[in-house]
């Protein structure tokens, strides 16, 4: 059993390595998040993530002191955007993780148990989908008040039920098949089944689907923050700082363009990097790729 464990993770570690988008991908998500984890470390100006005004250096465009150019504060965008990759990044994690751990159980419990249960989860699971998501969440963070933790609530809030529709079709197929059958023939109890059985044999389109929803929650996060709900000044969040640059867009270009430039790399990135996970982990897609 070991052995045939060991063999499929060594098939899905092959994989991965011939995708050259996928291994792409994954060297620019750990750059950003060693830029983030070390950015008081290599920033050219460790505190430029501070509010502090130096009126001197006020919207100074690209140069080699400022590589990214200064903001209307005079700080360095491009410390200010390493330092923001911990907010985003951080974001992002948060708002998956959280959809994640209330979605996918109540999937599993709706698909596995049917009948009643099933019907309750998923008409609450209906009652959340019926608004568009972003107008859910611009309500819910207004409500709660304009900060990055309401806001990742908020997001948070509106995404859980696309993971308990995910887990509740995957656990409806699971719980017909044979070897679920066996366990309950060898007297295994409902919750010893689901945690054995159930939750692992639904992890992987959990984790395909996580992985490539970490970068639509960190456009959706700096949206939030764009619009005011989401993180506040002086937070190098780089929602904040496109806002920030918005109104000197033709005057003052570089203040908004890096920090866009960064969430558009991130967010392709992790869908790059989704991709290539769901053809490595997919026993059907890594047989079509050998074929192809």
């Amino acid at each position: 059993m070991e052995r045939k464990r060991f063999r499929e993770i060594r098939i899905i570690l092959h994989v991965l390595r011939e995708n050259r988008l996928t291994m792409i991908s994954l060297i620019i998500l750990i750059s950003i998040i060693l830029m983030g984890v070390f950015a008081p470390l290599i920033a050219p100006y460790p505190d430029a993530y501070k509010g502090i005004p130096n009126v001197e250096e006020k919207y100074k465009p690209p140069s080699f002191k400022h590589l990214f150019g200064t903001d209307y504060l005079g700080r360095d965008i491009l410390s200010r955007i390493m330092y923001g990759a911990r907010y985003s990044l951080l974001a992002a994690i948060v708002i998956v993780a959280l959809s994640v751990a209330i979605g996918w159980p109540l999937g599993v419990i709706a698909g596995y148990r049917g009948g009643l249960i099933d019907d309750i989860i998923m008409r609450i699971t209906d009652l959340f989908l019926v608004f568009p998501a972003l107008v859910l969440a611009l309500i819910i963070a207004f409500i709660l008040g304009p900060n990055l933790v309401n806001s990742m609530i908020a997001i948070s809030v509106t995404w859980w039920p696309w993971y308990t529709r995910l887990a509740r079709a995957e656990a409806t197929s699971l719980r017909e098949r044979e070897f679920v059958e066996a366990a309950k023939a060898a007297g295994l109890s409902d919750a010893q089944i689901v945690f054995r059985h159930v939750f692992p044999n639904t992890m992987v389109p959990i984790i395909i689907q996580a992985t490539m929803d970490l970068g639509t929650a960190i456009l959706v996060a700096a949206g939030l923050s764009f619009l005011g709900l989401g993180a506040q000044p002086p937070t190098p969040e780089w929602g904040l700082m496109i806002n920030e640059g918005r109104s000197v867009i033709f005057s003052a270009w570089w203040c908004a363009l890096f920090p866009g430039i960064f969430i558009f790399i991130t967010a392709m990135a992790f869908n790059l990097l989704g991709d290539g996970l769901r053809e490595a982990l997919d026993p059907k897609l890594r047989r079509i790729r050998r074929l192809g």
